[in-house]
């Protein structure tokens, strides 16, 4: 079986964007730790006051490198930042920086993107389209180049709930080119004003411009070795390095920790609808093998034939889906054990279905009880935060109910079969099979991993002692102000009686 993923990588020169991304650091940590590449280099911008010197020099405390820095304590010397920024004209890469990369990059991984839903529609389609066909014009300045990855999303066609592993050029209201070339020609302002027009059914400007960067992919790749790589919803790792660990709180863990905070105590969500979400360690190991394929499959094509369009690789939970009422309900399962010393009150959640409904919920249950929590903060000295904090949650909410509310199946024949055509002992290694993944058990590591890696809470006897008697604490003033509502609200229908039926 010709299978050797390892093989491939030995002293292979990587250019991958996105680096200090989720699926950036874990792609990076497994090339690292499982291969012998040669060299990577990562594409930085600086940010927040920190130059890309900077940006890097932070992974040495970072807990997803501790494995590996353990076993080869020189490991990151072979990553090298290259100053650059998707935002920017010919990716703000230095001419200098553009000839080596030109001159020794071999494998290429575009993941860098924006991943905000409410994106204006300038900053997604500069970062997430343009940067695309920018990626693609620097790809054929590489001489060596033998293998090109787009990391785009399983969502990048969701005006559709079944989507197969093609192209779907129809489904934009213009191609890709024009859209650009109206971007250059048009301000900032006039094309965000346009955006209902251009993005139609499109639920948002990321799954938009991640449509339209395929069309880039489609339409200008020409006979570049490409493939692209679509993952569903990303979540905590779930064997390696580590187990459970998190650093952002997008999708489904946003929500779990926010309950397990007792920030969180209304939702709205369809807890029929099923939601597929994939590790990222599972994702990173897809994308590896992703590369590796299509470096082969580039050598089988014969010279003169026919342009096929690249092949697109689909990974998502396949049959073992899961609903977020599920999720949830393994959060609460948890809430006793491994409680958070940060809670502000006693974790529970209400759901709301109906979208009209819900900012009425809310008003009363997020944003009144945050005035007088803020309100007590500005008394004693300190800073109001969760007034602002809910607006982000209630934003966050309104943008992912599109998503949490519908069922997606995504086809996957290409990616089970790259799965067939990795060797048994490589797929050890390399594993995404997400038939065999145990939810139960996934959920109780990633728990442990978002209360050590967001929370910052050692799980420790210690901190977990503590946790439980501030758990207690607020359990029981959780449950006497319902015991108080509920006499007062006793009372108030018996005076209504009394007065209506007297």
């Amino acid at each position: 079986m010709d299978s050797d993923i390892r093989g491939f990588y030995k002293d292979k020169v990587i250019f991958l964007t996105g680096a200090t991304g989720f699926l950036g650091k874990v792609i990076i940590e497994k090339l690292l730790r499982s291969t012998d590449v040669k060299e990577i280099y990562t594409m930085v911008r600086s940010k927040r006051g920190q130059n890309i010197q900077d940006r890097l020099k932070i992974w040495q405390a970072d807990p997803i490198f501790e494995v590996l820095l353990r076993s080869q304590p020189d490991a990151l010397q072979r990553v090298h930042p290259i100053a650059g920024d998707c935002s920017q004209p010919d990716l703000g890469i230095s001419e200098q920086d553009r000839k080596i990369l030109a001159s020794e990059v071999q494998v290429v991984i575009h993941g860098a993107a924006t991943v905000r839903f409410s994106e204006p529609l300038h900053v997604a389609l500069a970062i997430n389209t343009r940067a695309t066909r920018l990626m693609l014009q620097l790809a054929k300045e590489m001489k060596k180049l033998v293998a090109y990855l787009h990391v785009s999303t399983a969502y990048s066609n969701s005006v559709l709930f079944r989507i197969e592993e093609k192209f779907y050029p129809e489904l934009l209201t213009c191609g890709s080119e024009k859209v650009l070339a109206l971007s250059e020609l048009v301000s900032d302002q006039v094309l965000d004003g346009m955006e209902p027009a251009l993005r139609g059914d499109f639920p948002n400007t990321y799954t938009y411009t991640k449509a339209l960067a395929e069309d880039v992919i489609l339409k200008e790749a020409g006979s570049l070795p490409v493939s692209i790589f679509r993952p569903s919803f990303i979540i905590p790792t779930y064997k390696e390095p580590l187990v459970g660990w998190i650093d952002n709180l997008y999708g489904p863990i946003g929500m779990m920790y926010g309950i397990a905070l007792g920030v969180l105590r209304v939702a709205s969500f369809n807890k029929n609808a099923l939601n597929s979400m994939v590790p990222v360690d599972y994702a990173a190991n897809v994308a590896l093998a992703c590369s590796w394929r299509t470096a082969k499959d580039t050598k089988k094509v014969p010279i003169n034939s026919v342009d096929v369009p690249p092949k697109i690789y689909a990974f998502g939970s396949g049959n073992n889906m899961l609903r977020i009422e599920d999720c949830i309900n393994y959060s609460m399962s948890f809430r006793e054990k491994i409680p958070l010393t940060q809670m502000i009150w006693y974790p529970f959640i209400f759901n709301v279905p109906s979208p009209t409904l819900y900012p009425l919920v809310a008003f009363f249950m997020h944003v009144l009880p945050a005035h007088v929590f803020d309100l007590v903060l500005r008394l004693s000295g300190k800073k109001p935060r969760l007034i602002k904090l809910y607006k982000t949650i209630h934003e966050n909410i309104y943008t992912t109910r599109y998503f949490i509310n519908n069922t997606f199946h995504f086809e996957m024949e290409n990616t089970n079969r790259l799965m067939d055509k990795i060797s048994s002992e490589e797929r050890i290694i390399y594993d995404f099979d997400m038939e065999s993944l145990n939810w139960k058990g996934y959920w109780s590591q990633a728990l442990y991993g978002m209360r050590v890696y967001l929370g910052k809470d050692p799980n420790t006897t210690e901190f977990i002692t503590q946790a439980k008697r501030r758990l207690w604490k607020l359990k029981i003033a959780h449950y006497s102000l319902v015991a108080v509502f509920a006499f007062l609200a006793g009372y108030l229908l018996w005076f209504l009686t009394k007065l209506f039926f007297n």
